[in-house]
């Protein structure tokens, strides 16, 4: 008998992680690498967030908090929600966890059964299919095209929906691929849904404020309220505030199912650290600065890898919308050979093959999608203009 869960096996680690760590391992040993497999940001946390935390540790919130966040956390939260998104939570109705992974895990272990469907619209987070086949779901993946825009179908969700869905999780703006649904896009979806009342809606906005070209943000439960009931919106700290390593993560819903879910949470983590919570505080209140800042950073970035890269013949580049990725089919390289006659058969082998060029690329198959690169541009001008050239380079050395 082994020791170990049979659950284990329907779940791989994130190869995200992976990957960043096999980057790593060849920078420490001497290697030149461009980083473009980062999902994280390169500007470090704010200084006045930074102060707080140091402020908490002096003022001795070192103790155990409320399983569901400290009072005064909770309350940045609804201010947060009521101030930008126009929405009005009660106390009872937030959650607060160790970053928006922990959040999302801990809903669907909440509400999952055996065999409960959870429709991911693919490309895909790498940990929405693994979650929910560790709470016996099933993933039950939803196929954008790049003709869309990598943007849901509203008749193609409505194909999906069976009498076992449960769950619809929407990411935008997405990982891996920065798409943003409009106004007019999340009504269409909204329409549909409400035709499923059995079916829960999970807005992942951990993007919500790295968009570009003046759009506005908005999720579906702020297009359509009547969702209310079904609607949990998930978001943190890590991505807008440079907050990764702090691990909190926000999420807002019915009461029943926050109760479910600090249940969860009692038995687990109790909470995440005190200090970080009372960080997120701050940054919750007073980076509004930052944000703007940072956002026109990111949209310089990103002009200027689709810039660099658009007119490249073998790549076809996604112009996003948010979010700090770029997705790029690379159908055209699939079948060319290195230097040495090998064969690059799918994405696995080009990032393989860019890795040992010098650049750290993630390959669609993690999101999903195969056949596509996925490259962070949180990183510097410098890195992006030298990134973009190794690309370039490598892939011509390809016959």
């Amino acid at each position: 008998m082994s020791i170990f869960s049979q659950r284990l096996s329907r779940i791989q680690p994130s190869p995200t992680i992976a990957i960043t760590s096999k980057a790593k391992k060849l920078k420490q040993e001497g290697k030149q690498i461009i980083d473009f497999s980062a999902g994280e940001p390169d500007f470090d946390t704010p200084d006045n967030v930074k102060k707080v935390a140091i402020e908490a540790i002096n003022n001795g919130q070192t103790k155990y908090t409320p399983v569901n966040g400290t009072k005064e956390l909770i309350e940045s939260i609804i201010k947060k929600f009521k101030r930008e998104n126009d929405l009005v939570f009660e106390p009872d109705e937030i959650t607060v966890g160790c970053g928006g992974k922990q959040v999302i895990f801990n809903a669907l272990l909440a509400t999952i059964e055996k065999g409960d469907e959870i429709i991911i619209p693919a490309p895909f987070w790498v940990s929405y299919p693994d979650m929910a086949l560790l709470v016996d779901g099933q993933p039950v993946v939803l196929d954008c095209s790049l003709d869309n825009n990598f943007k849901i179908n509203p008749q193609d969700l409505e194909n999906k929906i069976t009498n076992k869905t449960k769950w619809i999780i929407l990411n935008s703006p997405s990982n891996p691929t920065g798409a943003f649904y409009t106004e007019m896009e999340l009504q269409n979806l909204a329409k549909i849904l409400l035709k499923h009342p059995h079916v829960w809606i999970m807005c992942d906005d951990l993007y919500e404020h790295i968009i570009f070209d003046n759009l506005k943000f908005k999720n579906i439960l702020q297009v359509d309220n009547k969702l209310r009931s079904r609607t949990f919106v998930v978001n943190g700290v890590s991505k807008a505030y440079a907050m990764t390593g702090w691990r909190v993560g926000y999420g807002a819903g019915p009461k029943e199912l926050i109760k479910e879910i600090s249940k969860i949470q009692s038995q687990s983590t109790t909470h995440t650290s005190s200090i970080s919570q009372a960080a997120a505080i701050e940054a919750l209140d007073n980076s509004e600065e930052f944000i703007k800042k940072n956002k026109k950073i990111f949209q310089e970035r990103r002009d200027l890898i689709y810039s660099k890269l658009k007119d490249f013949p073998l790549l076809q580049v996604f112009l996003p919308q948010g979010s700090f990725y770029t997705y790029i089919c690379c159908n055209d390289i699939i079948g060319k050979k290195k230097e040495d006659g090998t064969e690059i058969t799918n994405d696995l082998d080009l990032s393989d093959y860019l890795l040992d060029e010098g650049v750290a690329v993630v390959p669609g198959e993690a999101f999903g999608c195969t056949n596509f690169l996925r490259i962070s541009f949180a990183t510097s001008n410098e890195n992006i203009i030298e990134g973009c050239d190794k690309i370039i380079s490598a892939c011509k050395k390809l016959k």
